[in-house]
């Protein structure tokens, strides 16, 4: 019997530890996979399309601050910064994008997550403009409003999606706002 348990003893050892390595490595391919992962794609509106800016160049900026709306609503400092860098570097080549790239410039350089929202208000103010005078090719547009934001003074964001994500409040007031306006 005890050399049986000898035996059988360093293969479960073994085995064990080839299960929990198998496990960790498929965490990490997961990881991987999601960071490989093409976050540049449209944003799928509220009527099941893909939302396409009629500009190209609006567009590619129009997704960049897809994404740092998304980062100020979940308060993420860093993804906000590459975002912003992102919309900075796409709305110089972007005509009458001189305000866009500064208001990012802003966000880059901010180093609380409140200065990014400050900054964001100005930014947002301009991609609502840029985008009435460019229309959607496909999709909607949202424009939204939050009466707290900019020191109550209330201000406005862009977003895909009909469903209030609060980028002025994060996760104190996720769900405060209101859309003001669909622009198709």
């Amino acid at each position: 019997m005890k050399h049986v348990i000898r035996l059988v003893a360093p293969l479960a050892l073994a085995l064990l530890l080839t299960a929990c390595g198998a496990n960790n490595q498929e965490a990490e391919n997961k990881e991987q996979d999601h960071a490989a992962m093409d976050h540049s794609q449209p944003q799928a509106s509220a009527t099941g399309g893909s939302v396409v800016i009629e500009n190209d160049q609006l567009n590619a900026v129009y997704q960049h601050y897809v994404h740092l709306t998304t980062a100020l609503t979940n308060s993420d400092v860093a993804e906000a910064k590459s975002a912003a860098n992102a919309i900075e570097a796409g709305a110089k080549d972007l005509p009458g994008g001189n305000a866009i790239a500064s208001s990012a410039a802003k966000i880059t350089f901010a180093s609380s997550i409140e200065g990014q929202r400050e900054a964001y208000v100005q930014l947002s103010s301009e991609m609502v403009e840029q985008v009435k005078q460019a229309g959607v090719e496909n999709g909607e547009v949202f424009v939204q409003f939050c009466p707290m934001a900019n020191n109550d003074k209330g201000a406005t964001w862009l977003s895909s999606t009909k469903e209030i994500r609060n980028p002025y409040m994060g996760e104190k007031m996720l769900k405060c706002g209101e859309t003001r306006e669909t622009i198709q």
